[in-house]
């Protein structure tokens, strides 16, 4: 397909192979539309009756979006309007709605980081297929570091989360292992990383059509050995934390608890970018009532207006670009962040019928 997706068929399954291992695995455009032919070729190919995708790396399957990308085409052209920036969002978003409602069993090994856009590929697949995970996955929606929100579905998969842990994971960006994944409901099984050699000779010695049932069986032994929840542990305090009427409100109530965990969450909430803090809790409250293919319209325009905004390529700058980590966040302090501010983000940018994700169903 390209030099970073390699695919096979093998027993009658489509193996999709992502080898970008210097980047993690990070999409590009070029990723984007390689995954989508593949997938939209074999969706209906009668040799092909399920698929797995996996990485060459047990550092990562996929680490996200190509945001140096994101950075470099969001200044190529005022308010960040490059048809390749707008082209990367629209085809990712249309993938992640392929992959949700895929019509065959489509089998993610979440091996190693797995964050942003990685979670895009790996959440979407539909009831009949599975979502592995190792003692190596590093997963998360850290988008707010970066001065973004959650996308690529986070809306829907986020919102549809016990609880709230949704709200803990979309704000806080922290990173979570295999137990928590499980837990969240983020992931199906648990395989322990000594035994991928094992399930790679299943995958590829069983048809098809068995695999999803033959990899739960397999992993099935492993399930004692994934260790305690950390988020089990503390639901009460996350519940009650995150569930609070707005993010000053969450900010505060951490603020009063001296327990490490939430000093921890409270830590990194004070990084984060104001606005889109209050972006994303409010993205969470609408993708609750919301569908997929909403959720991701909804996406695709707040995307527009980050741009619009420049909060995202401030954030990349000093995370990966400058690397002096001191983002000037767009207002500075949670106390500037205003509801007019919050709900422009919402504000449609384009009518209904020029939508560019208006087909999706």
């Amino acid at each position: 397909m390209t030099d970073h997706v390699l695919t096979r068929v093998a027993n009658r399954t489509g193996i999709i192979t992502l080898d970008r291992p210097k980047a993690l695995n990070s999409l590009s455009l070029e990723m984007v539309r390689a995954l989508t032919a593949i997938l939209l070729e074999w969706q209906g190919h009668e040799g092909v009756d399920a698929v797995v995708i996996t990485s060459t790396s047990e550092k990562a399957l996929c680490a996200g979006g190509d945001i140096r990308f994101f950075h470099d085409v969001g200044h190529a052209t005022p308010m960040g309007g490059s048809a390749l920036l707008e082209d990367f969002f629209t085809e990712e978003y249309a993938l992640n709605h392929l992959i949700h409602f895929y019509p065959k069993p489509y089998i993610a090994l979440m091996d190693g980081v797995v964050m942003g856009g990685g979670m895009g590929i790996a959440q979407g697949g539909p009831d009949c297929g599975l979502r592995i995970v190792t003692e190596r996955t590093r997963m998360a929606m850290p988008e707010v570091n970066i001065g973004l929100f959650p996308d690529v579905g986070g809306s829907h998969f986020l919102s549809h989360a016990p609880g709230q842990l949704g709200n803990y994971l979309g704000l806080t960006g922290l990173t979570v292992g295999a137990a928590d994944a499980l837990y969240v409901g983020l992931a199906d099984v648990f395989v322990p990383g000594a035994e991928l050699a094992g399930l790679n000779a299943l995958i590829e010695g069983t048809p098809g059509k068995e695999l999803p049932a033959a990899i739960r069986a397999f992993a099935a032994p492993f399930a004692e050995q994934v260790g305690a929840s950390e988020l089990q542990a503390q639901r009460a305090a996350i519940d009650a934390h995150f569930g609070a009427a707005s993010v000053a409100a969450i900010m505060a109530s951490l603020a009063r608890d001296e327990s490490p965990f939430a000093q921890k969450a409270l830590k990194a909430m004070r990084l984060r970018s104001p606005l889109m803090m209050c972006v994303t809790r409010e993205l969470l409250v609408r993708g609750a009532s919301m569908d997929v293919a909403d959720c991701l319209r909804m996406e695709r325009n707040l995307v527009r207006r980050n741009f619009e905004h420049g909060e995202v390529l401030e954030g990349v700058r000093a995370l990966v670009i400058d690397k002096d980590n001191a983002p000037k966040w767009n207002p500075a302090t949670l106390e500037e962040v205003s509801p007019e501010m919050v709900e422009r983000f919402f504000e449609p940018a384009w009518p209904a019928w020029a939508h560019p994700l208006r087909h999706l169903a």
